[in-house]
């Protein structure tokens, strides 16, 4: 490998070069350039979907369905009566769905699990509801859903 020092003065000395050799700058340049060129169109790559419109349609309660509530500090309540452990809410969950079972058998006819509506405060964890969940889950019930409220002045279409 040789290097340029620069070229001799008219006295006979020699300065130092100060041009400097932009060439390997534009090949990396280009090089990148390139790269960007092929991968930005992979990964803007979006799949058309139709998403449901969101409408918030008044909950009509029933008496079999459950309805648990949980606060900031993760405490369960059953209706308004607070459960001690996941144990008690997972037999208490299994004995609601028994006795309903039961009593639409006695009835005859279709058999309708009953739903477990959840209300969750604002500012507990998602770690708290998630264990409600999953011990709902474990008991039989299949459908499970929130409970919120809308916005004030929000227009529902």
């Amino acid at each position: 490998m040789s290097m340029n020092i620069g070229s001799p003065e008219e006295d006979g000395s020699e300065s130092p070069m100060t041009e400097i050799n932009t060439t390997p700058l534009v090949d990396v340049m280009l090089v990148l350039l390139i790269i960007f060129l092929i991968t930005v169109p992979v990964v803007i790559q979006t799949v058309a979907l139709k998403l449901p419109e969101v409408t918030n349609l008044p909950t009509t309660t029933k008496p079999e369905n459950v309805l648990i509530s949980v606060d900031a500090n993760c405490d369960t309540y059953w209706g308004q009566t607070l459960v001690a452990s996941k144990s008690e809410l997972l037999d208490r969950s299994v004995a609601a769905l028994k006795a309903e079972i039961a009593r639409q058998e006695a009835l005859g006819g279709k058999i309708e699990l009953p739903e477990a509506h959840i209300r969750g405060d604002r500012n507990m964890e998602y770690r708290c509801v998630g264990g409600v969940i999953y011990t709902l889950q474990r008991a039989g019930f299949l459908k499970i859903g929130f409970i919120s409220n809308p916005i004030a002045g929000e227009v529902q279409r």
